[in-house]
C-alpha cells in the first residue's frame, strides 16, 4: 500500500477537525449559547414577563414582511435594551416570532439593536458588531418610524436559506 493512500484518509479527518474549530464552529456553539439564554422565551408570555413588549411599525404593523425577501415575523422589544449603547450576545434587544396558522406565535429569531445615538455617544467611530459580524445601520426616516439605529438579525431558532444574519427569511410570512 502506498504511503499517498495511507496519509490520504488523515489528511482528510485533519481538514475536518480545522473545518469543525474554525469560524463556523465556534458561530454554532454561540448559536447554542444564545438558544439556551433565549430558550426561556418560546413562551410570549414570559417574554412579556421579562419586560419585552410587542412592537409595531408607524403604520401599526406588527408583523414585518417584505414581497420579495420573505419575513421577518412578530417583533417583541425591550425597551430598555434598546435605549443602551450595550450589546449583549445572550440578551438581544428583540425576540422574532413567527405566526402560526393557529394564531400562536413561534420564536424564530433574535435581534441585536442599538440607537444610533446611543451607540455614538459610546464609540465615536464604527458600527457594532457581535461575534465578527457587524451591524447595519437602519437610518432615520425609516418604515418603523424610530431614530436611526444598527441591527443585527440572528435565526436562532429557524432556519434561514438566506443566512443565519439575514434580515428576511424566505420561508416565515406574516398572515394576510
Amino acid at each position: 500500500m502506498s504511503v499517498r493512500r495511507l496519509l490520504a484518509p488523515t489528511l482528510a479527518l485533519g481538514l475536518l477537525a480545522a473545518a469543525l474549530t474554525g469560524p463556523q464552529a465556534s458561530a454554532a456553539t454561540w448559536v447554542d449559547e444564545v438558544r439556551d439564554a433565549t430558550a426561556p422565551y418560546k413562551s410570549v408570555a414570559k417574554a412579556e414577563a421579562d419586560g419585552y413588549g410587542l412592537f409595531a411599525d408607524a403604520e401599526g404593523l406588527t408583523c414585518i414582511e417584505h414581497h420579495h425577501d420573505g419575513g421577518m415575523g412578530v417583533h417583541y422589544v425591550h425597551g430598555k435594551r434598546v435605549g443602551d449603547a450595550k450589546v449583549k450576545s445572550r440578551k438581544p434587544e428583540a425576540l422574532v416570532y413567527e405566526p402560526a396558522a393557529n394564531g400562536k406565535l413561534k420564536l424564530v429569531a433574535l435581534e441585536y439593536i442599538v440607537f444610533k445615538s446611543a451607540w455614538r455617544a459610546e464609540h465615536p467611530s464604527g458600527k457594532p458588531s457581535l461575534k465578527g459580524q457587524k451591524f447595519t445601520l437602519v437610518p432615520a426616516g425609516n418604515r418603523y418610524g424610530i431614530p436611526a439605529f444598527y441591527e443585527l438579525h440572528l435565526w436562532a431558532w429557524k432556519d434561514n436559506p438566506a443566512g443565519l444574519y439575514a434580515d428576511y427569511n424566505p420561508d416565515v410570512s406574516c398572515p394576510a
